[in-house]
């Protein structure tokens, strides 16, 4: 057991004297044995607080800079280097930026040699875009047809 004072606050035990376990989206999960838990296989599985933490995170130009870039750059990703001179963005700007799209579950680092290289999360993107269109429009073709166009574009 660490001292204490060497302990982090995610570490202590709260009020209820239940261990807190981190999920791969950021959010507190309590219980014990609780494995992580990924809420995105399919649209229909997302919570609304698992949506507005990504896109909270997204809300910044800067954060919203590097994903875009993260999402242009494809599966292999980019190392941090290659995004700040990319979004021209302070080193240490940068990392406070990728720390919040990481925590919020939008990308994931990799070392690779002396880099740290970010990827988009696919899936994730995804399941936000998703929970955004579910209901949307009520069929009606003349809102959503322009966006399917789009999406149909992009993919091409």
């Amino acid at each position: 057991m660490l001292r204490p004072e060497l302990m982090r606050a995610a570490d202590l035990p709260d009020r209820n004297d239940t261990p807190r376990r981190r999920t791969s989206a950021g959010s507190d999960r309590r219980g014990p044995g609780l494995e992580a838990v990924t809420r995105f296989h399919y649209p229909r599985n997302m919570e609304q607080s698992s949506a507005i933490d990504a896109l909270s995170a997204l809300a910044h130009p800067g954060r919203l800079g590097a994903f875009r870039l993260l999402v242009k750059a494809g599966p292999e990703g980019l190392a941090a280097g290659d995004i700040a001179r990319a979004t021209d963005t302070l080193p240490n700007t940068l990392s406070a930026n990728l720390n919040i799209l990481s925590a919020a579950g939008l990308v994931s680092s990799e070392r690779r040699g002396r880099s740290i290289v970010y990827t988009a999360d696919y899936e994730r993107m995804r399941g936000v875009i998703a929970f955004l269109m579910e209901d949307c429009c009520a069929g009606a073709v003349e809102i959503c047809g322009p966006l399917a166009e789009t999406a149909r574009r992009a993919c091409a």
